[in-house]
């Protein structure tokens, strides 16, 4: 628990109470020391135990609030992970990660005893998808592993999005015949949302989040970025509360609770967030969760943490993400919604921060994304200082990958400030937000000086300005018409 000082109303005691050759001045003065005694007390206590996490704005401290005063103490190691499509070559010496591969070979071979996984849909064979690619190997041997599991005496648990016919339960029929536990969450109905999260829980003690669905093409033919982190059962164990209330609303007949049970519940969050330490450096770390229906008591919303941590920037805000779009993207009638672009706009405008937005540019980008990025990247302009550009990443394609279903694109959805690293599972627009299932995972190491090793920060800042000066990004304002050149041939 957060430690909490409590003064009370302290009453000088009555004529009739007092010690025999007692005077009032010598209660005035114990009085007055034991006022002092409980201040003195009360500062080092916030000195111990309250470690601050701060963020700016305006100059302000935001996120006034504290780590709690039980920090973890699980050496967590930190591996920031991609898929790199085939044929997205970058230049030497750019900036490498481990592949999303290989950490959910790693995350398999760690089982002990139990496997949780949230996902959108599964499709890792090339029968799932009418293909037969070579590069679905790396989908099919994860599937091939995890169908081992039961006869490793370990049962996974699986959360998913109800089937259709757009996205088939043939993974899922193999995985419940080997001894799998899954359950279809019925967002649709519960949400008019889906299950859009992705992330994976192994042992309580590691985990994986990122844009990676179980998906072959998230593998090899899509462009991911996520983390896997190892050793940290404080984190794997509040990232599997979210895991069980996507498990409980997957009982049939589910009904969203109103509030959820204290079970479910978080102390950490973007006020109080849980201090660690990620590859031997202090870092301060939460997890937030959409949409709000979803966020038992003490969960940051997902919203709430994407604008706290565009307002907490000092410098710098950048974002990579597939999508963007300021309005209800799947409504109807249409609505617009421009919380996340406001904000974008005022921290560039009064307090100068620099913003870049590198977003996706394949062949299903919708016609109307274009006049947004155009307008966000009207406000960039030398005479004022105003500092807002927009990319374009687009994925290359060959004849043969091209005829890859929903594949060849940049599906990242991250963000990094001078202060802070955000790593979602959501694309940025309303519904997202407010109706899909998702979750982020929020780093804040400012505090940290001369460290030896990069932060997270430090890494996510790299991917993004190795992808921004890639070949692979082109200028909003120099593409003409960027609908006719997003199928990236």
């Amino acid at each position: 628990m957060k430690p909490r000082v409590t003064y009370q109303q302290l009453k000088f005691p009555s004529q009739e109470l007092r010690p025999a050759g007692r005077t009032p001045q010598d209660f005035h003065c114990l009085l007055v020391l034991a006022v002092l005694g409980t201040m003195l007390v009360a500062a080092l206590l916030i000195h111990t135990f309250l470690l601050p996490f701060r963020g700016s704005v305006q100059g302000e401290d935001v996120m006034a609030a504290s780590y709690l005063d039980d920090p973890c103490r699980d050496p967590c190691r930190f591996v920031l992970v991609e898929s790199i499509p085939e044929g997205l070559v970058y230049e030497e010496n750019s900036t490498t990660n481990p592949s999303t591969f290989q950490a959910w070979a790693n995350l398999i071979a760690e089982a002990r005893s139990t496997v949780d996984i949230a996902a959108f849909y599964w499709t890792l064979q090339n029968k799932d998808t009418r293909t037969h690619d070579p590069s679905a190997s790396q989908g099919e041997e994860i599937l091939a592993e995890l169908l081992k599991l039961p006869q490793r005496g370990i049962t996974p648990r699986i959360a998913v999005n109800p089937p259709s016919s757009r996205l088939p339960s043939t993974d899922l029929l193999a995985l419940e015949e080997s001894g799998a536990q899954i359950r279809k969450v019925d967002l649709p109905r519960l949400t008019s949302g889906v299950l859009h999260t992705k992330f994976w829980i192994v042992d309580q003690m590691h985990i994986y989040l990122g844009s990676a669905n179980m998906d072959w093409r998230a593998l090899t033919q899509v462009k991911e970025l996520g983390v896997a982190i190892y050793n940290c059962s404080c984190l794997a164990q509040d990232l599997g509360k979210l895991f069980e209330v996507y498990w409980a609303l997957g009982l049939p007949n589910a009904t969203l609770p109103s509030p959820w049970p204290a079970n479910f519940s978080t102390p950490y969050n973007k006020e109080t967030p849980l201090a660690l330490q990620l590859n031997g450096t202090d870092a301060g770390v939460y997890l937030s969760s959409s949409p709000p229906a979803l966020c038992p008591t003490g969960r940051t919303r997902d919203l709430e943490a994407v604008l706290s941590v565009i307002d907490g920037a000092q410098e710098f805000v950048y974002v990579a993400v597939m999508s963007y779009l300021p309005t209800m993207e799947f409504s109807h009638p249409r609505r617009f919604w421009p919380v996340i672009d406001d904000h974008l706009r005022k921290v560039a405008y009064e307090r100068r921060v620099r913003v870049r937005l590198l977003v996706a540019c394949w062949k299903h980008t919708k016609a109307a994304v274009f006049p947004f990025l155009r307008s966000l990247a009207a406000m960039q302009d030398h005479r004022t200082g105003y500092s807002i550009e927009v990319r374009l990443f687009v994925v290359p394609a060959n004849e043969t990958q091209a005829q890859i279903p929903y594949a060849r694109v940049n599906h990242n959805k991250y963000m990094v400030s001078d202060q802070v690293a955000y790593i979602g599972t959501s694309n940025w627009s309303g519904d997202y937000f407010l109706h899909t299932a998702g979750s982020a995972l929020v780093v804040n190491q400012s505090q940290v000086e001369d460290s030896n090793q990069p932060t997270v920060r430090d890494q996510l800042e790299a991917v993004f300005e190795r992808d921004w000066n890639s070949r692979y990004s082109r200028e909003l304002s120099l593409l003409g018409q960027p609908e006719d050149l997003c199928g990236g041939h």
